[in-house]
């Protein structure tokens, strides 16, 4: 008789035998490996319990107050001179310090990256805006995981990090309701976020994001403006930590999208500087220069820089381009003027909860120099220079008091921003020149540093923000994040300067390339490339011959403007540097040097291959980036309805808003359909009859002339599949 199927006496023996054998073998391995041995069956035998340990900061570390600006250049506010009074920042410059060589990268997601990776902007793959990436490692948008923010160091530290306003870092195909989010900030280190994702925003309309959720700004408030919503907010959030966990320091990041365009302000606030700018740039580029001499943050000997040959001397206008032009400059500077006062409001929340002292407060006055992208005449709708579309005078006139309001997306003329530039060449997208890439810099903490009212003239760049602020804190930065291995830091902290005014740079070398434009920087000399076109030629082929490039030389030890061209006289000195510019671009990613239109094929989209979108209701609001891609495309939009009142009224689809987009809609019962190009380019189709009362399919359908972005065509309205409109 076999056992198959019978239990043996002496099996259930030999396997708890083993059992036993394994369970002991395992307490040994345990010991061995320092795994908790066995917790025991009752407290009684149990090793001593531990509650999860949340890191805590370093004794009395300070809170950080990161402030960054939009566009803004050298000698735009009062406390470097301009023309626009910045009081906040004017005061914390007094108990502080102004940096009067510090730089960003010519452009608005490049600096951002750099600011909050601590990395140069290719090693963060940000070598460009998030608009207009390419496959390239330098270029791709795509932050990497080896790149970890400063949010993300000091939260793991046990920092709570919140950021307000502008974002422009996350990948526009990831830029939807459904993600990822591992690029918005809530995914890259901070606790909250309440501000916007895109490059530019309306101030009375914005479009606002609360961590990952959209929401809308008040609809019944006539007085509501972004910059105070995001001041209010961001007290709000300081007060909140304050109360509840008073021993925690914070990381509050506040990015307002301000000055750049639309240039926006309250009424009153617009009214302020009625006539300010009459003169001209021209005469306000030596008021600029005279002032900063007195004030020294330039040195006595520095040379005013001319105006660039493309642009016009101001007395080459005509009255009424004076009168227009004076009125752009008006609106940038209540802008600015306004989005300043809201940051004091921070700055004195701080001081009425006695955080002041030990708050290091770094304010960045631009993320680049000022903007020249409103082109020769400024731009009532800023939306035109990316659709190559001009402005005829009389239109902008005929607008002239809607500037800076609700109803204007304005940015100025290109002259104001080579003037809020004092007394350097150029202006944004330029990173040849410090037009581009020099800001003024406010660092004040008043706790640690002694120095009021200093000014600092070590060489510095954006990407040394973060390792000042983690030497503050005292944390390392980590070799391994999260699992990731990570790229070490490019920046160089600037603590060493707070109380040393006299210490001699500490960074030596760097790179600048952004937009074609190229530029290096070695032991007190520049090289860089003349800018091969303006930044209003948006449109115009990118590709430049390398070999073809204009090269200029400067000296900065004696020339603080770069306003002599040594290239002629030290052809050996600039061969040198053209060297080591090509060293540094092959080891940072910034090769290959291109321009986005040669590498747009492919790039990832969630509507890649898509040929229909059914959006059924309740849906009633998506990202740009997930709608139907209309520009350059024949298409059709059908409409099944069940019309309730009589004549019907209501919006069937719309994509965009009032600087741009269209609207298919119904309207005293007749069929419509509104196509915004920009500004004053408006065209309305109307049905020829009323809407029957048993309508059931409404369409209408665009034929395109051609596949070109821009392109004209023909727009029908079908009714029950029968053309009533064209």
């Amino acid at each position: 008789m076999t056992a198959r199927g019978r239990k043996r006496p002496g099996s259930l023996r030999c396997g708890l035998s083993v059992l036993i054998c394994s369970i002991g073998a395992f307490a040994h391995a345990a010991q061995a490996t320092g795994i908790p041995p066995d917790p025991g069956r009752t407290i009684a035998e149990a090793s001593p319990p531990q509650w999860p340990v949340r890191p805590k900061p370093a004794m009395n570390a300070p809170n950080i107050l990161l402030i960054m600006t939009d566009d803004v250049g050298f000698g735009s506010a009062s406390a470097f001179g301009g023309p626009v009074p910045a009081e906040t920042f004017e005061q914390l410059a007094r108990d502080g310090l102004r940096y009067n060589q510090f730089h960003t990268t010519a452009l608005c997601s490049p600096t951002r990256a750099s600011l909050l990776t601590g990395r140069n902007p290719h090693n963060a793959s940000m070598g460009t805006l998030t608009n207009t990436p390419t496959p390239f490692e330098g270029y791709t948008s795509v932050i990497p995981k080896t790149t970890a923010t400063i949010a993300q160091i000091l939260s793991r530290q046990g920092y709570a990090t919140a950021a307000f306003g502008k974002w422009h870092l996350t990948p526009e195909w990831e830029m939807s309701e459904i993600g990822p989010f591992d690029r918005w900030p809530t995914g890259m280190g901070f606790d909250y976020f309440y501000g916007f994702l895109a490059g530019s925003t309306s101030q009375f309309t914005p479009a606002l994001y609360e961590n990952t959720v959209a929401v809308d700004p008040p609809r019944d408030d006539p007085d509501y403006i972004l910059d105070q919503d995001l001041a209010d907010h961001a007290i709000r959030w300081i007060a909140e930590q304050r109360a509840i966990a008073p021993d925690r320091p914070f990381l509050a990041y506040y990015a307002t999208g301000t000055a750049h365009g639309p240039h926006h302000a309250p009424r009153e606030w617009l009214e302020k500087f009625r006539g300010r700018f009459d003169d001209g740039w021209d005469a306000m580029r030596e008021e600029i220069f005279s002032r900063q001499k007195s004030l020294g943050v330039i040195p006595k000997d520095t040379v005013l820089t001319p105006r660039p040959a493309s642009l016009p001397a101001w007395s080459s206008l005509s009255g009424d381009q004076k009168r227009l032009a004076a009125r752009f400059m008006e609106a940038y500077a209540a802008a600015l003027a306004y989005s300043d006062h809201q940051m004091g409001r921070i700055v004195q929340h701080l001081k009425d909860q006695g955080e002041y002292e030990n708050t290091l407060i770094i304010y960045i006055q631009g993320d680049n120099g000022s903007s020249a992208e409103g082109g020769i005449a400024g731009l009532i709708d800023e939306m035109g220079v990316v659709e190559g579309v001009d402005e005829n005078l009389e239109y902008q006139l005929s607008m002239i008091d809607k500037i800076g309001t609700a109803e204007a997306y304005n940015a100025y003329p290109a002259g104001w921003g080579w003037a809020m530039n004092t007394p350097f060449q150029y202006y944004k997208q330029v990173a040849s020149h410090f037009g581009g890439v020099r800001n003024g810099l406010v660092i004040t903490w008043p706790d640690h540093i002694r120095a009021r009212g200093a000014v600092r003239s070590q060489f510095h760049y954006v990407s040394d923000i973060a390792p000042t602020i983690l030497e503050a804190a005292q944390i390392d930065a980590p070799e391994v994040f999260d699992g990731t291995q990570q790229r070490p830091m490019d920046g160089i902290s600037m603590a060493y300067s707070f109380d040393a005014q006299a210490a001699p740079s500490r960074r030596r070398t760097q790179l600048f390339a952004m937009v074609q434009n190229l530029g290096i920087y070695h032991d007190g000399w520049w090289a860089g490339t003349r800018p091969a076109k303006a930044p209003w030629e948006l449109l115009m082929p990118g590709k430049v011959d390398l070999e073809r490039r204009d090269w200029e030389l400067y000296d900065l030890g004696s020339d603080f403007s770069q306003s002599r061209d040594l290239a002629a006289d030290r052809p050996d000195k600039l061969k040198t540097m053209q060297e080591l510019f090509w060293a540094a671009a092959g080891q940072g990613n910034v090769l290959p040097l291109h321009d986005s239109s040669e590498a747009a094929a492919n790039r990832p989209s969630l509507t890649a291959g898509r040929t229909s979108f059914t959006y059924r209701p309740g849906i009633t609001r998506i990202s740009e980036n997930t709608a139907p891609h209309t520009l350059g495309n024949s298409f059709a939009i059908t409409a099944e309805i069940e019309a309730e009142d009589s004549p019907a009224n209501g919006v069937l689809a719309t994509h965009g808003g009032r600087f741009g987009g269209y609207a298919f809609y119904v309207k005293d019962g007749s069929l419509r359909f509104h196509y915004n190009t920009v500004a004053e380019r408006q065209y309305r189709i109307v049905a020829d009859k009323a809407l029957p009362a048993n309508a059931r399919v409404l369409e209408a359908r665009f034929d395109a002339d051609s596949r070109r972005r821009g392109t004209g065509g023909t727009l029908t309205l079908l009714v029950d599949g029968r053309v009533v409109g064209r």
